[in-house]
C-alpha cells in the first residue's frame, strides 16, 4: 500500500477515534469532505476495509457502521454491546466463550473463519434513567 493509502487510513481512524461512536463510511466521508474536497466513497470503503483486516477497526453487522476498536490491535474476536438508547459500544473480549462458539459450530462440521458478537440493549445511564421513568 502506498503513503496515500495509509495517510488516508490515519485520518479514516481519526475520524473514528475523534467521535467516538458508530460511523457509516458515508459519515465519515462527510467528516472528511472539508479537508479532502474530491474524495469519494471508494476511498473511505478500502481505508475501513483494511483497518478491520488489521483489527483497528469494528464493524458494526446490526448497524452497517463502524467503531474504532477500544482494546487497542488485537487478532481476538470482540463482544461489542449496543445501547439502543445512546448509540455508545462498549467492547469486551471473552476468548473462552469464543472458543466454545467455536466448538458449538464445529460439531455439525461447521468451520467458523470469523466470530461477529454483537448485543443491543441499554447501558447502564440509559438502564438507570429508565428505570426512574425519564
Amino acid at each position: 500500500m502506498g503513503k496515500r493509502g495509509k495517510k488516508m487510513q490515519a485520518e479514516v481512524l481519526a475520524v473514528l477515534r475523534r467521535r467516538r461512536v458508530p460511523l457509516s463510511a458515508y459519515d465519515v466521508l462527510g467528516e472528511l469532505r472539508e479537508a479532502y474536497p474530491k474524495i469519494a466513497p471508494p476511498t473511505i470503503y478500502r481505508a475501513l476495509s483494511a483497518l478491520t483486516e488489521h483489527g483497528c477497526v469494528h464493524r458494526l453487522e446490526s448497524l452497517n457502521a463502524f467503531i474504532a476498536c477500544q482494546c487497542g490491535r488485537h487478532k481476538h474476536a470482540s463482544i461489542l454491546s449496543i445501547c439502543d438508547g445512546c448509540g455508545a459500544v462498549e467492547e469486551t473480549v471473552a476468548p473462552d466463550l469464543l472458543k466454545e462458539l467455536s466448538s458449538i459450530a464445529g460439531k455439525s462440521g461447521f468451520a467458523p473463519t470469523r466470530h461477529v458478537i454483537e448485543i443491543h440493549g441499554l447501558c447502564a445511564s440509559c438502564g438507570s434513567a429508565q428505570a426512574l421513568g425519564h
